[in-house]
């Protein structure tokens, strides 16, 4: 059985830093392309960032270049997003997905919430 479980996330002002984790289970987070997601209330589910495997080459949305990196750790089978320089527009459920590309599994989610 897959199972995605996040967790970091929280309640932070502009500005500040979040680092969200996702351990996969019953999945080789090393040997798929994981991906993160999220989705603020009334709008659609966007692509955050995704980490693909083999080269490890890294994909983000433009909103977030520069501010949010996905990284992986093999030995714990985890993906991490760091989110740095975070303002309300990124206030949102985030969602750990795999594969990146049209995934099949989901977390539960953790929400993200920026004040001003």
């Amino acid at each position: 059985q897959v199972q995605l479980l996040e967790s970091g996330g929280g309640s932070v002002q502009a500005g500040g830093s979040l680092r969200l984790s996702c351990a996969a289970s019953g999945y080789s987070a090393n040997n798929n392309c994981m991906g993160w997601f999220r989705q603020a209330p009334g709008k659609a589910r966007e692509m955050v960032a995704r980490i693909f495997s083999g080269s490890g080459s890294r994909v983000y949305a433009d909103s977030v270049k520069g501010r949010f990196t996905i990284s992986r750790d093999n030995a714990k089978n985890t993906v991490y997003l760091q989110m740095n320089s975070l303002k309300p527009d990124d206030t949102a459920m985030y969602y750990c997905a795999a594969p990146c590309l049209n995934p099949r599994y989901w977390g539960q989610g953790t929400q993200v919430t920026v004040s001003s």
